[in-house]
């Protein structure tokens, strides 16, 4: 099977993007072998949905890069000096606005401290967590249809809610801001089946 480390910087979207191409030749060395528990594929998909988002609304290399590489300070063993000497100041500093405190080990404070953080910073940090979210949402669909228990997904609904609440008066209007607003509503009103339901029905 080819190697799709290689060819990741390849993607169409990228092709005016130096620096977010290179962004995805170092995340998807630093995400190798991790893994999106939604679909299994390989996690680097997550960030190039996320950086493809931002481009297609027209935000600068420099923002796509950072949406790229907004998981390698929580999931790998980046630093953000290594990220400021490779990408730049802005893009270090994007990186690091979205990014979780892994000090804080409550998941609920932890969550809640990152978004209001966004809050705070607005501007471009306020885009790239957006169109995170946008992916995030796309996920728990996978995830409810896998079986994820009924608690743990409404909780991560409750979370997205509240980021979109926030997003709202962060940058109202944003194209991005109503494509949040659309995956939510469609997941609590379109919501997918489960494989177990599936499978219940299969049987005749």
């Amino acid at each position: 099977m080819p190697d799709s480390h290689a060819h990741a910087a390849d993607l169409s979207f990228l092709r005016e993007l130096p620096l977010a191409r290179a962004a995805v030749d170092f995340a998807s060395e630093r995400h190798a072998g991790q893994r999106r528990a939604a679909d299994g594929a390989e996690f680097i998909l997550h960030p190039i949905e996320v950086a493809a988002l931002l481009e297609r609304a027209h935000y600068p290399d420099h923002v796509v890069a950072a949406a790229v590489l907004h998981d390698v300070l929580e999931d790998t063993d980046a630093e953000r000096a290594e990220l400021e000497a490779r990408f730049g100041l802005e893009v270090a500093d994007l990186v690091a606005l979205v990014s979780d405190d892994v000090t804080i080990e409550d998941e609920e404070r932890r969550k809640d401290e990152v978004r209001e953080r966004v809050r705070r910073a607005g501007g471009f940090a306020s885009a790239v967590y957006a169109a995170d979210k946008i992916s995030k949402v796309r996920e728990l669909r996978g995830l409810i249809h896998a079986g994820l228990d009924v608690s743990q997904a409404e909780a991560k609904l409750e979370r997205h809610r509240r980021s979109l609440a926030m997003l709202d008066s962060a940058i109202p209007g944003s194209r991005l801001v109503e494509t949040l607003r659309f995956e939510i509503e469609a997941l609590d009103r379109l919501p997918p089946a489960t494989e177990r339901a599936d499978d219940a029905s299969d049987g005749g």
